[in-house]
């Protein structure tokens, strides 16, 4: 008995370290794809060998650990979803023994635990850190500024036991309520994370829809559009001539006394980005012109439609069947039975659609005028915005697992904390996220594929000067777009 015993211990020990060891690699990939994702936008200006450097670099690495933990969260639900059928389908195999529910549950404890750390420790730290100089009186340094970072993070978190503790007051005016905000780790910790992910899922639910509707005008900047009733060659040339009189300007001939020269060297930049555009459209070939782009709009026309469809779907369920509620439901458990109808295939469907909302959040996220200055440039983003950023994708991240499963796109039960949050069970919220998303997203569709011929007929009635249906975005309609030809009907 104890021989079976010490056995047993033995194999949960391997088990163990096997686990850890593979959540470490997981994350050490991810970090390293994080590290160079952020070195390629950080400005070269900052990097700087005295003391500012140091901050930077610090602040650099606590940003990659976050955008690495983000990374993790968006592929957790996708893991979870192909591990599940990878199990149903070779359940004895000795290949695959490494992976199993406790894994998968190690892995989503791990992702909420981080989210919790860098949301509210490293992240606060980086910026403080990096913002820092000491307090007066004392000696700068890397110490003045570290107690000064320590300092503002008591402070910081002060505030924010104050308001929930408020907000907790105002809400549920309950002594027993009230005494569990003592509890830091068990309850306040979980339900102020409760309530930053509500927050991730109401700016998913502004930034999804806004960013299905743009997906198409992104990758149609990113294609090579079918070349109907335009001259190429004609467009280039008058390009060349452009580009040759900005250059005989700047080089004196002709210069007019009210040009400037950095609008010159602003146009002859444009004009060069234009024409080069304008050149990979003639060497591409006529599969990538006329094959891939209606190809790539259709299959984003497709995946819009399905999500709607699945949303729509998912609502009716919630009237009639109290099991499709986010934190209601509890499934057979991981590798005993499949989750989708159609098996693998309907599997590989509701991953593809995971990744696309995450992708439409973050194309919606940056296209919205709040967050328009907010977008990071290649070799030109400080520290701060890089800070910033990394925020924002840990929310977004941290919300597409609960996103995800509230809309129905997948019937993946939430795991760990991540089904622990109490709006989860409340039908009125869920129903009406459901509906504002559905509701959202067509309208942002229709407005997306009639806005063109919104405009002319709005020109046809003569009222396109009282700028009915103009924005910031609709103004860029007049200008040339990427692939080089005007956006017009």
């Amino acid at each position: 008995m104890d021989a079976d015993e010490v056995t047993i211990r033995e194999q949960n020990f391997h088990s163990q370290v096997r686990e850890y060891t593979i959540c470490f690699l997981l994350f050490a990939i991810l970090y390293i794809v994080s590290y160079f994702i952020i070195r390629r936008y950080k400005r070269k200006a900052d990097e700087q060998e005295d003391e500012d450097a140091i901050v930077n670099r610090i602040s650099l690495f606590l940003s990659t650990f976050t955008l690495a933990v983000s990374a993790g969260a968006v592929l957790l639900l996708p893991f979870s979803i192909i591990s599940n059928e990878i199990l149903l389908s070779f359940p004895q195999s000795y290949y695959i023994q490494w992976l199993n529910g406790s894994l998968i549950h190690g892995l989503w404890n791990l992702a909420s635990l981080f989210s919790n750390l860098c949301l509210f420790v490293l992240m606060p730290f980086a910026f403080f850190f990096l913002e820092s100089e000491g307090f007066a009186g004392l000696k700068k340094g890397i110490r003045a500024r570290i107690l000064e970072t320590l300092v503002m993070l008591i402070l910081l978190a002060l505030l924010i036991l104050g308001i929930v503790w408020v907000a907790s007051a105002l809400i549920d005016n309950d002594a027993a309520s009230m005494e569990s905000l003592y509890d830091l780790w068990e309850f306040y910790l979980p339900y102020l994370y409760s309530c930053i992910s509500l927050m991730g899922c109401l700016l998913l639910l502004l930034c999804t829809p806004v960013g299905l509707s743009r997906m198409f005008t992104v990758m149609g900047q990113l294609l090579v559009k079918p070349t109907i009733l335009e001259d190429l060659d004609e467009q280039i040339y008058i390009i060349t001539l452009e580009e040759e009189a900005i250059m005989r300007r700047l080089s004196g001939v002709s210069y007019p006394v009210e040009y400037n020269i950095k609008q010159l060297e602003q146009e002859l930049s444009n004009v060069k980005n234009m024409k080069t555009k304008l050149e990979r459209r003639k060497k591409a070939s006529a599969w990538e012109r006329n094959l891939v782009y209606p190809a790539v709009m259709i299959l984003l026309l497709i995946e819009t439609a399905i999500s709607v469809l699945l949303v729509a779907c998912n609502i009716l369920y919630l009237l009639v069947d109290e099991t499709a509620m986010p934190k209601g439901s509890r499934g057979p458990g991981i590798g005993n039975a499949s989750l989708s109808t159609f098996g693998f295939v309907g599997a590989a469907l509701e991953i593809i659609l995971i990744f696309y909302l995450m992708v439409s959040s973050v194309v919606g996220f940056y296209s919205l005028r709040f967050f328009g200055d907010f977008t990071p440039r290649k070799d030109d983003t400080t520290m701060t915005k890089i800070i910033g950023n990394c925020v924002s994708i840990l929310v977004l991240s941290s919300a597409l697992p609960v996103m995800s499963r509230t809309l129905g796109i997948t019937r993946f039960d939430l795991l760990g904390d991540f089904g622990r949050f109490n709006w989860l069970g409340n039908f009125y919220i869920v129903l009406s996220y459901n509906l504002l998303f559905a509701i959202m997203a067509t309208l942002c569709l229709v407005r997306k594929f009639t806005s063109a011929v919104r405009e002319e007929l709005l020109k046809a009635l003569g009222l396109d000067k009282l700028h009915l249906s103009h924005n910031a975005r609709d103004s860029e309609a007049a200008k040339p777009s990427a692939n080089g030809h005007q956006k017009t009907l």
